[in-house]
Parts: C-alpha cells; structure tokens; sequence
C-alpha cells in the first residue's frame, strides 16, 4: 500500500457545520434524556460529509447546497429527533444558512486501494431494480 493517494475523485466534499442556533433548539427541544452536546465543538465533533458534483466555482457548489437545503436541513433535524411536529416550524433558506455553515472542498483524494462501494439507502422497490443507475 502506498502512502500516496491513488486517485482523484471527480466529487467535492461539502460539509454542513453546525452553528449555535442549532445548538440552542437542540438543547431546548430534544424530549430525551440523551447526553447532549453542551457545545458548539461537541456538537461538530463529527459532522456529516457529502460527496456533490464537482463545480469550476466554489460558488456553484454553495448553490448546489442551497438548491437542496430542505432535505439536508430535514435530515440533520431527524438524526437528533425524528418526531417531525417538534421541528422548527416555517423552516426557510435564511435560517438553513443562519445554522450551518457549507464548507466545500474541491479535492477529494482516494487513498485507500480497495474500491468504492455504494451502500443505497433509497426506497427497497428502488433497490431492487437491477437498471437503475446509482450516479
């Protein structure tokens, strides 16, 4: 194995960062008594990262997020509480960007020579059709 990178994906990384208002609903609206993060850096001590297509402008890759951020913004709310009714209500693009910040990285380097697998979470009659493309 060789302690160079192999390959260059034709991807970008984007992460969404998570900011204090997203903090303060969280600690406010979670119904359980799970340890919750206590702190801006406890809360982003493992952020989600997404592979999205690679764009000339960094600015089109924030677009791309943007055009997107009801099902990301949906998805960070369900990872901590899945009962939709206690979600912020009238959820908009403003207040998307005013609880993450979109970090995107253009390069996204393979080190690792084993192949890449895609693991599909879409619908079980989506995955069963052996025609669908996956990208």
């Amino acid at each position: 194995m060789s302690d160079y990178p192999r390959f260059v994906l034709n991807r970008s990384v984007a992460i969404l960062v998570y900011k204090q208002p997203f903090l303060d609903w969280l600690s406010t609206a979670c119904p359980d008594p799970l340890p919750l993060p206590q702190t801006l850096e406890d809360l982003r001590d493992d952020n989600d990262a997404f592979l999205i297509p690679q764009f000339d402008d960094p600015q089109d890759s924030v677009k791309w997020i943007e055009k997107r951020w009801r099902v990301l913004f949906d998805s960070f709310l369900f990872d901590w509480i899945t009962e939709e009714s206690m979600w912020p209500q009238n959820r908009t693009l403003k207040m998307f960007r005013e609880w993450f910040d979109i970090d995107v990285h253009s390069m996204v380097w393979d080190f690792a020579n084993e192949p890449l697998l895609v693991e599909d979470w879409g619908d079980d009659d989506e995955a069963e059709d052996p025609n669908r493309n996956l990208h």
